[in-house]
């Protein structure tokens, strides 16, 4: 019988040692082809290349962590999941898998994040996706605390499927492996960002800026990703990308848009 094709991509680049654990992970439970930014896009979203050229490298020296084939590309994580459904793969995958990012995903981040834009561009076509994200920003972060439940996670979506329409947002608390408790399917938290701008002026007295931010939490259930995190367990949310606010329909008709 033959294994699982199992596509690996990220939002920090090719050497990120959040993907290079993620390839080891994955190598234990299929044929794992890497195709991941040649350096780091934290926070492009969903972002793709339209007015400027791709380029994709074959790697030959990374090949110690156990995948079949590794692409380096030049464009969005987005990007990377296209070029290799339509040009790098011989066929399509079994599943994607999107990471280990370095640092959290968990509410209102998924917007934002690159990380889970990869894995929704596998879902948009048709294929079983997951993002997974440890919460450590650090660069040499402890990701094989979450080996067994990253292999888990992703073995039972290949032996069961992800329901259409849906990819699962994947986090992971910054705990050591005999601290976590487990996994909680939940929610996403209400939250958002208190947002600064910090305005500073260069050497030439042009001004320039950083953005900073608060994390603001507005949700107290325990239901939520944030909560579960909080609370040892590893959060796991079925994300949509139909974005149809379908309650709100009806509401909307009732509007005098014909008149």
């Amino acid at each position: 019988m033959a294994k699982p094709l199992i596509l690996v991509t990220n939002d920090d680049g090719i050497t990120a040692p959040g993907l290079r654990s993620l390839v080891r992970f994955m190598s234990e439970l299929g044929d794992v082809v890497v195709v991941a930014p040649d350096s780091p896009q934290s926070g492009m979203g969903h972002a793709i290349t339209l007015d400027n050229t791709l380029y994709s490298t074959r790697m030959t020296s990374l090949g110690e962590d156990g995948a079949k084939e590794e692409y380096s590309c030049s464009g969005t994580p987005a990007d990377c999941v296209k070029l290799g459904l339509q040009e790098l793969l011989e066929r399509k995958p079994d599943i994607c898998v999107s990471g280990i990012n370095h640092g959290s995903n968990s509410s209102i981040n998924v917007i934002y994040s690159g990380t889970m834009s990869a894995a929704i561009e596998a879902g948009i076509e048709g294929i079983p996706a997951i993002g997974f994200s440890l919460c450590d920003y650090t660069w040499r972060a402890d990701f094989e605390a979450s080996k067994s439940f990253v292999q888990k996670i992703a073995s039972e979506a290949l032996l069961n499927g992800i329901p259409k329409g849906v990819v699962l947002n994947v986090n992971i608390p910054k705990l050591d492996k005999d601290n976590l408790k487990g996994i909680k399917v939940c929610r996403q938290a209400r939250a958002n960002w208190k947002e600064k701008f910090d305005k500073r002026t260069n050497p030439m007295g042009k001004d320039y800026y950083w953005l900073t931010g608060e994390f603001e939490l507005l949700d107290k259930g325990e239901d939520t990703d944030e909560w579960a995190l909080a609370n040892g367990y590893i959060s796991v949310v079925p994300t949509q990308f139909d974005l149809t606010a379908h309650h709100s329909i009806q509401q909307i008709n009732t509007w005098n848009l014909n008149e």
